[in-house]
């Protein structure tokens, strides 16, 4: 095996958390899925990836999106990527699946 690139690859990796889906608001999903957020994201079919940067070119205007944002900033985060089937997260708030029938 060619180990030469290893060190220079480990160089180039970023950092990411799988957090659930149920943090985000349902606008903030919908948003997600449209990809129509605020900040560079990357739609999936059951969530979606989120660049949050360590130095962020810029931040969310999305209020819940902002939260997880900041929290991923300290704690040396650049993606997140949300999932319906992920793990949530007790200092964060979760929200309803669906959005209220009008």
């Amino acid at each position: 095996m060619n180990t030469a690139g290893i060190g220079r690859l480990r160089e180039l990796a970023e950092t990411i958390a799988v957090v659930s889906l149920s943090h985000l608001l349902p606008t903030t999903r919908a948003k997600l899925q449209a990809n129509a957020l605020s900040v560079n994201a990357y739609p999936t079919e059951f969530g979606g990836l989120v660049h949050v940067g360590m130095a962020p070119h810029r931040a969310p205007v999305e209020h819940d999106l902002a939260l997880i944002s900041e929290l991923a900033a300290q704690a040396g985060v650049e993606w997140l990527l949300f999932d319906a089937e992920a793990p949530t997260l007790d200092e964060l708030p979760l929200y309803a699946q669906q959005l209220p029938e009008a």
